[in-house]
């Protein structure tokens, strides 16, 4: 059996920028995942990378803006695991897209849908490369109390996801 290694790598974006890190199977993921952001949230901005894991094993990328195309390019090749894909968004949120995402055809599943800081767990041998799964964030700093439940009313209602 090959010698396995495990490490992290950390998915690099600006701190105001939502992604959504995943695993799907087939060539066409680029672009059905393209059309589902676009039926999803029209007037949202993304850039999308996917890692083919046979044949010629390239870096396939889509999106509508230039930039966040090329944080998702950037960190598909800093993470290299087949069949891993990655989708950068702006004016919009993981909440707008997931279950979309979810069902489109190709996706296998998601690791995670957050702005947090992340860190991915790969294991790797000598020509594979795959994930385990993610550090998501930071540690729970105490239960939340009525200051920070009132907090947390104000602030999904400010973004208009409450009534």
């Amino acid at each position: 059996m090959d010698d396995i290694k495990l490490k992290t790598v950390d998915v690099e974006k600006p701190e105001d920028v939502n992604f959504i890190l995943g695993q799907t199977h087939f060539i066409k993921s680029t672009e059905d995942l393209y059309e589902t952001m676009v039926n999803s949230v029209p007037n949202g901005k993304f850039g999308i990378a996917f890692c083919e894991a046979s044949g010629v094993c390239k870096i396939r990328s889509e999106g509508n803006d230039k930039d966040l195309k090329r944080i998702a390019e950037k960190n598909a090749a800093n993470i290299g695991a087949g069949h891993s894909f990655l989708i950068f968004m702006k004016d919009c949120y993981p909440l707008n897209v997931l279950n979309a995402i979810k069902n489109t055809p190709e996706v296998c599943s998601i690791f995670c849908a957050t702005a947090n800081p992340v860190k991915v767990v790969i294991a790797e041998s000598e020509n594979w490369r795959g994930v385990l799964g993610v550090i998501d964030g930071f540690l729970p700093k105490g239960l939340e109390n009525e200051e920070d439940i009132a907090w947390r009313k104000k602030f999904l209602r400010d973004i208009g996801y409450k009534l």
